[in-house]
């Protein structure tokens, strides 16, 4: 019977031990080198399933980018260079103006290219320019010229150049002239003028600066004078020692403070044990030491006395008796008239009894001083933790003040900072101006003349051509994985043991001829093929072996050699959804087990669509579901299957309107029991198991169950939704079954097939 263990690998082969051909590497070695074979298999088994969505993708995109830059205009670029200073080296003024630069803590060269860049995009130098542009092409204006007109620094060099981009290469040619005409002409006449106008902007603003500076020096003496500040770090730290000194005072109050309770409860307890209350303890203290007092109570001690000897002679009604109540009721209000004056608002503390009072106990006397003292301690010892925490929250409070009043103070440092920093600038900008307008302006000097360009820069279509197909083969990927990722199905072997982690016992590949059988067939309830040949031509001792037939023989030694201590007897055929080729796969792995020299029976166990009597081409008016709901002896419906010698079938029968209920019966699991005396190997043809108990019902009396997985048909949620029920129902799952492998073969078939080609052929008798 079928045992509810999980399915466990099996070894590489008989002994246990790998092949000897891989004896030589190393575990690691072998997994690794797997690994690589799997992943570059995976991405090439996916490359070539979505070999139409990267192509197209490719394509697409490749088109896209070539056709924009064939269509593109045609853009060219003319420039010309100006050299802007002195090609033999510095005068004597420039050195001044350096070593003047170097102390005032300002690093500038002789020109500040940043700057004079700047002046020459100013429209102020550019509108000359542009009147005399627009005479030949109206349509330039600043912008215009602005957004087609680069200047940059040649490198570290004192030379400008000047690059201008359009369609027409003669405009070019002519704007450039007219711009280096207008750059010569403005370092001529312009040059000195814009230096006195910096040294008079900078004059401007130089008392602005002052005066802030000098304001924010104000304003940051009387913020510290303000708040008594020194340095807000230190402080700071000082505080924060503070708080923690003030904390740790704070734990050790709260330390006495519970000790001091804790004292105060036990002492309580030892003078309930003594009979008295607190207060009672303490009035009994004090009543023990007032004379008066206890000078009653003894005279109301001796009178009880008296009573009580007394009452031996005489009986209750004597007058002597009387006379000695009557005493007796005199004393006892005056006894209590001096414990309220002892005790004042705490006289209501004393006993009923005022007989226990007295004698003074030095244990009671003790025990009432320590409690006294306690709570004294006690109460000390809150006010302190009161005026700790008043102070904690004091403390912490400046601290968080003085957060606000370092950044306010930090604000205003950056503040003078950044001014006196301003100042220092503009001061030294005004000596270098001054130095610069006592130079003599030397004239820029065109060294490149504006020439036609006669080569266009964009667009490159090599480049474009080069950009697009990188561009499509990307895209072409990624839509690739893309719809990989989105593709629910298994498409492999290997993905469906990934995904599953179960063994992978047979890989079954597509064979066309049972993907679309003839109408006639169909009608017949025939096949145009046989299922499966016998493995070796009695006449011709040729082997017959095709990727296809040496499947289910692979599937069915695997299927031995699951368990070789306990051989597989009965197995249940199923899948997750309809349409996997459970059917298929159940007929012609019985069929190669009965070749192979088993005593087979196969069952349609399908008690809802059965399809077996159409496979194998039997008749089904008498099938399972009458055995089970009828006292027809199975041996007498079994048919022997006209495929194979060794091959028996039970067809279905007819439909019952539960079958649930006949699978899970107790005479379905005596069946079962006696099926696998009779027969080496049974194999259960079963429905789909998603939303039906059916194959679960019959796997539970079998030796397990084998999943088919239809590549390419079988969705990965559904099936891992299935495996969870049957890990709930604790159901043996021996292994599945890939069924549908396309491009499917094995080198052991080329081989066989190769070698028995060869074999001659022997003359029959």
């Amino acid at each position: 019977m079928g045992s509810n263990g999980e399915y466990q690998p099996l070894p590489p082969n008989r002994n246990g031990h790998l092949p000897s051909e891989l004896s030589s590497l190393s575990l690691y070695e072998l997994v690794e080198t797997e690994d690589d074979k799997l992943d570059l298999r995976q991405i090439l088994a996916v490359a070539r399933r979505r070999a139409l969505v990267v192509a197209g993708m490719a394509i697409a995109v490749t088109s896209g980018i070539v056709t924009k830059v064939l269509q593109q205009t045609p853009n060219y670029e003319g420039k010309f260079q100006l050299l802007v200073g002195s090609v033999s080296g510095e005068d004597q003024l420039e050195q001044i103006s350096e070593s003047l630069n170097q102390s005032a803590g300002v690093q500038t060269n002789s020109i500040d290219y940043e700057t004079q860049i700047q002046v020459l995009w100013s429209p102020q130098v550019m509108t000359p320019i542009v009147e005399q542009i627009q005479s030949r092409y109206p349509e330039i204006d600043y912008n215009t010229l602005r957004s087609q007109l680069a200047i940059n620094q040649l490198q570290e060099t004192k030379i400008l150049e000047v690059r201008y981009q359009d369609s027409d290469p003669e405009k070019i040619q002519f704007i450039l002239e007219q711009i280096a005409t207008g750059y010569v002409n403005y370092s001529l006449s312009e040059q000195q003028t814009s230096t006195r106008q910096g040294i008079q902007f900078v004059e401007e603003q130089l008392p602005k600066l002052q005066g802030r500076v000098d304001s924010l020096q104000q304003k940051l003496q009387r913020f510290r004078q303000q708040y008594n500040l020194v340095n807000p770090d230190s402080q700071g730290q000082l505080l924060t020692s503070r708080v923690s000194t003030i904390v740790q005072e704070r734990q050790n109050t709260q330390t006495q403070l519970d000790e001091a309770r804790t004292l105060a409860v036990q002492l309580q307890s030892q003078l309930g044990e003594l009979g008295l209350s607190p207060k009672q303890a303490i009035a009994a203290s004090a009543l023990s030491e007032a004379p008066r007092y206890q000078q009653l109570l003894n005279q109301l001690t001796e009178i009880e006395s008296k009573i009580a000897s007394e009452s031996a002679r005489f009986t209750e009604q004597s007058p002597t008796i009387q006379a000695l109540r009557e005493k007796q009721q005199n004393l006892l209000p005056l006894l209590s008239q001096e414990a309220g004056t002892v005790l004042g608002a705490n006289a209501s503390a004393v006993p009923e009894n005022p007989e226990s009072l007295a004698s003074p106990s030095s244990l009671r006397l003790a025990l009432t001083q320590q409690l006294v003292e306690t709570t004294n301690q006690i109460n000390m010892l809150e006010v302190r933790s009161g005026a700790i925490a008043k102070a904690e929250r004091l403390m912490s409070q400046q601290l968080k003040n003085l957060a606000v009043v370092a950044r306010q103070y930090t604000d205003l440092q950056r503040e003078l900072k950044v001014a006196t920093e301003s100042l220092n600038r503009f001061l030294a900008v005004r000596e270098t101006l001054q130095i610069e307008a006592a130079q003599k302006t030397l004239p820029w000097q065109l060294i490149a003349e504006p020439q036609q360009p006669q080569a266009p820069i964009s667009p490159n279509i090599p480049h474009g051509i080069a950009l697009g197909a990188v561009a499509g083969l990307l895209a072409g990927a990624g839509a690739g994985f893309l719809a990989e990722k989105l593709d629910k199905v298994f498409h492999s072997a290997e993905e469906v043991k990934e995904k599953t982690g179960l063994a992978v016992l047979g890989t079954i590949p597509f064979h066309k001829p049972l993907k679309k059988p003839s109408k006639s067939a169909k009608t017949a309830g025939k096949l145009e093929t046989p299922l499966l040949a016998s493995p070796i031509s009695q006449s011709t001792y040729r082997y017959h072996a095709s990727p296809f037939l040496e499947a289910f023989r692979s599937l069915q030694t695997n299927l031995q050699f699951i368990s070789p201590d306990q051989p597989i007897r009965s197995v249940v055929i199923s899948s997750a959804v309809p349409a996997d080729g459970k059917s298929t796969i159940a007929t012609f792995m019985a069929q190669a087990a009965a070749a192979m020299g088993q005593r087979v029976l196969l069952v349609d166990a399908d008690l809802r669509r059965p399809q077996l009597h159409v496979r194998t081409d039997l008749p089904n008016v008498w099938g399972l579901s009458h055995v089970i709901s009828s006292d027809i002896n199975v041996k007498d419906v079994i048919q022997p299957s006209p495929l194979e010698e060794n091959l028996f079938v039970l067809t279905a029968g007819q439909i019952p309107p539960d079958p649930t209920r006949l699978l899970c019966s107790q005479k379905m699991q005596h069946l079962v029991e006696s099926f696998e005396e009779m027969f080496d190997l049974v194999i259960f043809d079963t429905p789909p198991m998603l939303g039906l108990a059916d194959a679960r019902l019959l796997a539970a009396h079998t030796d397990g169950i084998v999943m088919v997985v239809g590549l390419g048909r079988t969705d990965r949620t559904v099936l891992m939704q299935v495996l969870s029920g049957l890990k709930t129902s604790h159901a043996r799952v021996l292994g599945v079954v890939a069924n549908g492998v396309k491009n499917y073969t094995t080198s052991s078939y080329d081989y066989y097939h190769r070698y028995y080609a060869k074999m001659p052929q022997e003359t029959t008798v």
